[in-house]
């Protein structure tokens, strides 16, 4: 092994979610580490194309694309639109997703839905549109942002948990049925993390201090201690990794 092998030097990534939080960070380690980007997005078109320029900035090829990737069409579009500009698709870090809950007798099946369809059908609609052209090129890199919440749950969120909970199934399924096409496919499970999604939990400084003394390390995390596990995931040096959840959570959820 050797550090030339974490370059993603000509690679092209889609990340979805990608305009702001951990997928902006990601987008950013991806980019200064050679990788072409695709910057998927849904509402905030200013700040995909601020990513895109700031990734350009780096000396890549970047593009930003709107899609909805819980709906199927879109998301097939999305990944089809990668291909048409740069001719193959090498990561995909599926991040889109949303944090909302409620206590159980006063969610709401709309709720359960939305969260459903958001964080897990829309995991599932880019991977079904990538896995072709990756099996095309017998090569490929999936990662896959799932928590802590599905490994332990996470009282009022139990729709959050069990979205992502299906996540860490889905990863593991799919690493056993993609290996022998040289795809693998990975996880990375984040505790607290310092992002807009957290912002209405975190504001406020007394709550911030007692969560992070909930936490060994005693640090809330920053996009940048998430970008970096999902980047290593995504190079060669994770070659022999498939079917990992890796925990990136201050030791806040210790399990194997």
């Amino acid at each position: 092994m050797h550090p030339t092998d974490l370059q993603l030097r000509g690679r092209v990534a889609v990340v979805t979610g990608g305009s702001r939080g951990i997928g902006r960070a990601v987008v950013e380690l991806l980019s200064e580490l050679g990788a072409n980007v695709v910057v998927n997005y849904l509402k905030d078109q200013e700040a995909a194309e601020a990513t895109v320029t700031a990734a350009r900035g780096r000396g890549v090829e970047a593009i930003s694309l709107r899609a909805d990737v819980s709906d199927p069409t879109e998301a097939q579009q999305l990944i089809a639109a990668a291909v048409e500009h740069f001719k193959r698709v090498d990561i995909l870090v599926c991040n889109a997703g949303i944090w909302e809950g409620a206590p159980l007798d006063e969610m709401s099946e709309e709720l359960w839905d939305r969260t459903m369809k958001i964080n897990l059908k829309g995991t599932w609609t880019v991977c079904r549109a990538v896995v072709s052209q990756m099996k095309k090129q017998r090569s490929g890199k999936i990662v896959m942002l799932t928590s802590t919440a599905g490994q332990r749950g996470e009282a009022n969120y139990s729709n959050y948990a069990a979205s992502k909970g299906a996540q860490i199934a889905f990863t593991k399924s799919l690493a056993e049925e993609l290996g022998e096409w040289g795809i693998s496919v990975n996880a990375v499970a984040p505790g607290w993390v310092i992002t807009e999604m957290t912002k209405d939990a975190l504001g406020d400084a007394n709550q911030r201090a007692a969560i992070a003394r909930t936490i060994p390390l005693r640090k809330i995390a920053e996009p940048e201690d998430i970008a970096g596990p999902v980047v290593f995931l995504c190079s060669d040096w994770s070659r022999h990794i498939t079917g990992e959840i890796l925990n990136v959570n201050g030791g806040s959820v210790l399990c194997g």
